[in-house]
């Protein structure tokens, strides 16, 4: 005999959607609103016999990780054994499932195995609501939101600096799935369009000729938008160790997608914008830290900046550039050379973002003599400690706008 599904009364599908929805997202399971109403709308559209069908339902469309398999299930059996009323949840915050109260030989909703019997989760390893394996702990009703929470979310507001190599491993992961968007600007070049502001007399007379000389239909054009270039300096020095392998990454991305210019600096400047372009991974790290020497050697910001600008910036590289620059700030020369590099670059470059991991700490400030003398030519200063810190440069990058009359500085 099939198992009849929850009994329908007052309570409708929209709330009960939301409710379970709003008990998972509590108990550690990133649900969004979104997610919810997505299984209220497999549920309508699947109309399932049974609440093993529901239990499948709601774990294809509301679980994105296998560790949160263990507390979905827990949730599960409390809403639909009915444990909980539905009308708790309009008003106060609910409070974390209870442990299953399932006798240990009986067969509880959401759970069709046995013991002996084959399992039927996906790739027959999952286990159900109520089932017990061998390897399960006796105690579930320890609250785990570490377990329900996947490793990369985890990871995401995390310190490079505190990361494991491991951690750094799956971090350079995430990097890759930064979205890597060129700030733009307009060309000399223009193009019809209906909302241009430029009348195109040639095209606009050349369609009059259909109507009798009258020109009827006005052709406008308007200026194209191009990317602009990014260019980013980054510092490799001891100091900066933790971070730079990180942003090393972060550089051979930009140079493959954005065809970035990327340099290095410790105690002078390299240009690594050509072995960063190589195709295979480890042969394009290998030889860029190859290429630098001083590699976790001293800091001379200043020196590295003006060489930059001599060598590299004054003949194109950063005129109109988005620049951008990952250091703590530690100067180890007179920091009255890092204010006049900065000063000379302010005046090529678009726009210049400074990234300091340093920022993120609570009692931060900008004391330190390099970072003082540069702080008032950088139009944004972000942090930049971590993967969701990055998000924060990349949508710097992005939104990058030309400075207004003087030196600004947008802290973000």
């Amino acid at each position: 005999m099939a198992e009849s599904p929850p009994r329908r009364d007052s309570t409708r599908l929209p709330d009960i959607a939301a409710a379970f929805g709003h008990l998972l997202h509590s108990a550690g399971v990133p649900v969004t609103p979104e997610r919810s109403a997505r299984f209220g709308a497999v549920v309508t559209l699947a109309r399932p016999a049974t609440v093993d069908e529901l239990y499948w339902l709601g774990r294809v469309t509301l679980v994105t990780d296998h560790a949160q398999v263990d507390t979905y299930d827990a949730v599960f059996r409390q809403v639909f054994q009915g444990i909980v009323d539905m009308a708790d949840f309009r008003g106060d915050s609910p409070a974390p499932p209870p442990p299953s109260t399932t006798p240990s030989g009986e067969r509880s909703p959401g759970d069709p195995q046995r013991k002996g019997e084959a399992p039927s989760g996906p790739h027959g390893t999952s286990a159900m609501p109520g089932e017990r394996t061998e390897d399960d702990s006796t105690d579930d009703d320890e609250p785990s939101a570490l377990a329900a929470m996947s490793q990369e979310e985890r990871l995401a507001g995390k310190d490079f600096a505190a990361c494991t190599e491991e951690e750094l491993a799956l971090i350079r992961r995430l990097v890759d799935r930064l979205p890597l968007v060129p700030p733009m600007r307009r060309s000399r070049r223009s193009r019809r369009h209906p909302a241009g502001a430029r009348l195109d007399v040639r095209q606009t007379l050349r369609r009059a000729h259909r109507t009798a000389g009258d020109p009827v239909d006005l052709v406008r054009r308007r200026r194209t938008q191009r990317p602009r270039r990014v260019v980013l300096i980054a510092d490799v020095s001891g100091s900066m160790e933790p971070y730079a392998r990180v942003y090393l990454h972060l550089m051979r991305g930009a140079v493959q997608a954005l065809h970035a210019e990327a340099f290095v600096f410790a105690t002078r400047l390299t240009r690594l914008t050509r072995p960063l372009s190589m195709t295979h991974p480890d042969i394009a790290y290998r030889t860029a830290v190859v290429a630098a020497p001083d590699w976790s050697g001293g800091t001379r910001i200043g020196r590295a900046l003006l060489e930059f600008v001599e060598s590299y910036g004054r003949r194109g590289v950063a005129r109109g550039a988005v620049v951008v620059i990952v250091s703590d700030g530690w100067e180890i020369e007179d920091p009255a050379m890092v204010g006049e590099a900065m000063a000379r670059l302010s005046r090529l470059a678009h726009h210049v973002i400074w990234v300091n991991p340093r920022k993120a700490g609570p009692s931060y400030e900008p004391l330190v003599g390099g970072m003082a003398a540069a702080l008032p030519f950088v139009d944004t200063f972000v942090s930049g400690h971590s993967v969701r810190a990055l998000e924060e440069v990349m949508a710097a990058i992005s939104g990058a706008v030309a400075r207004s009359a003087g030196p600004s500085r947008a802290v973000g």
